[in-house]
């Protein structure tokens, strides 16, 4: 059963949404990955959201630049959280994508992620997030991924730190030298 459906609004999308896969893939959480759009095919939009819906789909990621109504017409047909991924698909560079995603009517809320590629990692992870909350061996597993994260950023502040020291050093003999 799919936890997690991703969206996009056109398969031109698909490169930049695959780091959302990739983080659920990881979490081990299942989902759907798909195109449908919310102008060109309205119809399936609705009835992927009502059949995903009705198999236990508890978030729906989707994806989508310019217009970008894809987030808000599922929202407007479920009552589960919607994940809005803009992409910037157009020479306004994603503002478009932006605010018709974030600029939602109350009742209607789409969480908002950034755009592009680090959107849709951040969007798997806060539906992993949300999923976790009924879940705690996916709760455990995201603990232990950002206990990874801690990690790798303190091997890399030693690293960095190292390499300043070892330069600082070299430059106080060089100039103690003269």
């Amino acid at each position: 059963m799919a936890h997690v459906a991703v969206f996009m609004g056109s398969a031109s999308d698909e490169d930049l949404m695959k780091p959302c896969a990739e983080v659920l893939d990881s979490l081990g959480i299942d989902y759907v990955f798909t195109v449908t759009s919310a102008h060109r095919t309205p119809e399936r939009t609705e009835a992927l959201v009502s059949e995903l819906e009705a198999g236990g789909c508890q978030v729906f990621i989707c994806a989508a630049g310019m217009a970008a109504h894809l987030a808000g017409a599922v929202a407007a047909r479920t009552t589960k959280p919607v994940l809005g991924v803009p992409l910037a698909a157009s020479p306004l560079g994603g503002m478009d994508a932006l605010l018709a995603t974030v600029q939602m009517p109350p009742g209607f809320p789409v969480g908002t992620l950034a755009l592009d590629k680090a959107g849709a990692k951040n969007a798997a992870w806060m539906a992993a997030q949300i999923l976790a909350l009924a879940d705690p061996e996916l709760a455990a597993r995201l603990k232990a991924e950002r206990a990874g994260f801690l990690s790798s950023v303190e091997k890399a502040a030693a690293k960095v730190e190292k390499a300043d020291a070892e330069r600082r050093a070299e430059r106080r003999a060089k100039n103690s030298g003269k």
